[in-house]
């Protein structure tokens, strides 16, 4: 009889779960946590990877059933949409094994994250959930944040979709009324909007696996954003940090002590940090595995990667604690400054010549209506740079900006 693994929500770079488990004798099947694939995801979703996808009608009962005729090596989310029926799954199939059940929200909406991050008395930023104005102006006033610079988001949402910059002195009040009861990049309507002091620094990010508690480092990436108006969100590009980088024990510390807090036990996780004059500050912490390109590209810095450690711990019963950077690598996102209609996206394929050049993803053909990009669900694409040496991945990088910048968009309506 064929082994089995369950994969919830496997969109985009999830599905490298299912090859790589596949490469080893057991077969993935894809179980998707709502009646049909999210419409923002459904570019990053290829049933044809997986031997059998199953949609959870709001039946738990017969989902597990289902769930439980697999006899699963693992159930393992792909997507921060699968965080919680993964927590539940798993109670179910296997309790205890998972991460702390009474703090499956922490792990996935932001307001409940940051409240357990308080209690476990972990430097975090200022932060609240309003659903009115009025509870928005009153919290600001009591915390001296009126008039300060703010950061607004969607509570359960990513990849930046719904974050806003309101500057110093400036109405935070429009952003609120635009968020507040929009449908967010998951289909879930934004009842509350969170309101989060603004915070200046280097933001960064620590890619983890767990287990049985304990927590090995897979990688920590130094993150470069721009903002484009109110929207802070506009990935730049990701460099890896040395394994013997002083900041990355500091960022490592902190991302064990926020996982500790939200009750990360097993499994991957992805935690996004602020490194401010006072120290790390949590944006936002993910029981799930990196996403974009990002298994690509932590398996060429450092030989290893989340997916690859997620198969030797629940085929092999292995873990690792840390990891070494072993080539120089970096990930160049593509972006557009105005929506429009693509017109010569073929300029872009010069990057393929570059020394350093392993992948190329552009998501638009040409002729396609492309948005102006303000989050990472909006990017052009990406460019996946390695190289023996770090100064070819800086000429490389500006070469690939000459590149976007020959990028014809024609304004919608001309």
């Amino acid at each position: 009889m064929p082994r089995h693994v369950i994969l919830v929500d496997p969109y985009s770079e999830a599905v490298e779960y299912a090859h790589a488990f596949r490469e080893r004798g057991v077969e993935p099947i894809a179980v998707l946590s709502t009646p049909a694939p999210l419409r923002s995801y459904l570019h990053g979703w290829k049933p044809g990877s997986f031997s059998a996808c199953h949609f959870h009608d709001g039946d738990f009962g017969e989902l597990t059933r289902i769930v439980r005729g697999y006899d699963p090596v693992a159930v393992i989310p792909g997507n921060e949409s699968a965080v919680r029926l993964v927590d539940a799954l798993i109670e179910e199939l296997a309790p205890g094994t998972g991460n702390t059940p009474g703090l499956s929200a922490a792990r996935r909406d932001k307001w409940p994250m940051v409240q357990a991050v308080a209690k476990a008395g972990v430097p975090h930023l200022r932060t609240f959930a309003a659903t009115t104005e009025e509870e928005a102006a009153d919290w600001l006033r009591e915390t001296g944040l009126e008039g300060q610079a703010l950061v607004l988001k969607p509570r359960c949402s990513g990849g930046t979709d719904g974050v806003h910059r309101v500057e110093k002195g400036e109405d935070w009040r429009p952003v609120f009324r635009r968020l507040l009861g929009s449908v967010n990049m998951f289909d879930l309507s934004n009842d509350s909007v969170l309101l989060q002091e603004f915070a200046s620094g280097t933001e960064f990010v620590v890619d983890t696996y767990s287990v049985n508690g304990v927590m090995g480092l897979v990688a920590v990436v130094r993150y470069s954003k721009s903002a484009r108006g109110n929207r802070v969100g506009v990935y730049d590009a990701e460099d890896y940090l040395r394994a013997d980088d002083p900041l990355g024990a500091t960022l490592g510390a902190y991302a064990r002590q926020v996982a500790d807090a939200v009750g990360i036990r097993a499994g991957c996780a992805h935690t996004e940090i602020m490194l401010t004059d006072g120290g790390p500050r949590l944006i936002e912490i993910a029981a799930r595995l990196d996403g974009g390109c990002a298994q690509r590209a932590t398996r060429l810095a450092t030989g290893d990667c989340q997916v690859d450690r997620a198969v030797r711990h629940h085929l092999d019963s292995a873990f690792t604690p840390g990891f070494e950077i072993v080539r120089p690598t970096r990930v160049v996102w593509l972006s557009a400054a105005h929506s429009g209609a693509m017109r010569n996206v073929e300029v872009l394929d010069a990057a393929r010549e570059l020394t350093a050049f392993q992948q190329l993803a552009c998501r638009y053909p040409n002729g396609s209506r492309v948005p102006r990009t303000e989050d990472l669900f909006t990017a052009l694409g990406w460019v996946l740079l390695c190289a023996p040496d770090q100064d070819v991945l800086d000429q490389d990088t500006q070469r690939i900006r000459e590149l976007e910048a020959e990028v014809v968009i024609d304004p919608l309506g001309a």
